[in-house]
């Protein structure tokens, strides 16, 4: 049923889809948000089950889409997730379905996303020290973490995946610490450079945790050797520790940023896309689903929107701006 494909100016080809279900969050990390929360989207703004699911539908089967993560805010206060799930994962082609999530609650749904046919979980955790922990969340909830990440291994979604974010002066002494931890586990580490994504705008490059201080730091403790899988559209350059099999990668989307080979396109829990994580303008689809438009107007309005993808997020520029945004309700 396919009729054309998520493809840009600058020929990328979008064939994975971010799905953020909510802005809303049970964790209030001090990169993200302020300690008192934010506004969140009122209800009647925010896409139903039913219009979550015909978007990817129509994402799946008109426009190429081959991957569904969906994400937050915390897509795990949605009531509505494990059905989402399942109903994607009936499509056809049916798209590999994941989830990030900050793992709290996954304890208790793990076994029903995997028997709704979730293929893998990214946790987001930044350290395995309790009062690290406390400091960067605002919240005493470690354990909770802890053994949803078990919980999801236990029902089989794996590669279980952690992804880390290191704050200078808070958890980059003890990258190391995490990945020895991660390898112990079965989990596979992934460090992201802080992005300019945090509500209060307070993000700054200087004060960032650059990928080379990473490697640095890894590197007095361990033996990193490129892998040889190629990276292709993947954000993470994957490493072997010492020798293997256990990998690390790093993400470092503000400076070895990978913008030529990406393939990612999202849709926020109000319904709009974005052909970029750092995108300041979205196409509203909700207007149109509501409207009653044909699932081929809906399609081609999808497809324009991807035409003004910008070759780069431009960090880097003097011109640059923070997307009005967060990351909270942008979605990973």
């Amino acid at each position: 049923m396919s009729t054309g494909a998520l493809v840009d100016d600058f020929g990328r080809t979008a064939t994975d889809l971010r799905v953020s279900l909510t802005d809303r969050c049970n964790l209030r990390c001090s990169y993200c948000m302020p300690a008192e929360g934010l506004d969140w989207l009122p209800s009647e703004e925010t896409l139903t089950d039913d219009e979550v699911v015909r978007l990817v539908r129509i994402g799946v089967e008109r426009l190429g889409i081959r991957e569904v993560r969906f994400t937050g805010g915390e897509p795990l206060v949605r009531r509505g997730l494990v059905d989402i799930v399942r109903r994607t994962t009936e499509l056809r082609p049916r798209p590999e379905t994941s989830l990030t999530t900050n793992a709290l609650g996954l304890a208790r749904t793990a076994r029903a996303l995997a028997e709704a046919g979730l293929d893998r979980v990214n946790v987001s955790l930044d350290t395995v020290r309790r009062d690290q922990f406390q400091e960067i969340t605002r919240r005493d909830r470690l354990d909770d973490v802890v053994a949803g990440l078990e919980a999801a291994q236990a029902a089989g979604l794996g590669p279980v995946k952690v992804n880390a974010v290191l704050l200078r002066g808070v958890n980059d002494a003890h990258a190391p610490e995490l990945l020895r931890w991660c390898i112990d586990k079965g989990y596979q580490l992934r460090f992201i450079e802080q992005m300019p994504l945090d509500a209060q705008h307070g993000w700054r490059r200087d004060t960032m945790v650059t990928a080379e201080e990473i490697f640095d730091a890894l590197r007095g403790a361990f033996r990193l050797d490129p892998a040889e899988e190629p990276r292709g559209s993947a954000p993470a350059e994957l490493f072997l520790v010492d020798g293997g099999p256990a990998t690390v990668g790093v993400i470092a989307s503000v400076t070895r940023p990978f913008c030529g080979d990406c393939d990612r396109v999202r849709l926020t829990a109000d319904g709009q896309v974005r052909n970029c994580l750092f995108a300041r303008e979205e196409s509203d689809l909700r207007s149109s689903l509501r409207a009653g438009a044909a699932d081929g107007e809906i399609a081609e309005r999808w497809r324009a929107a991807m035409l003004t993808k910008r070759p780069g997020h431009g960090i880097d520029d003097l011109s640059f701006l923070q997307p009005t945004r967060p990351m909270s309700a942008i979605g990973g």
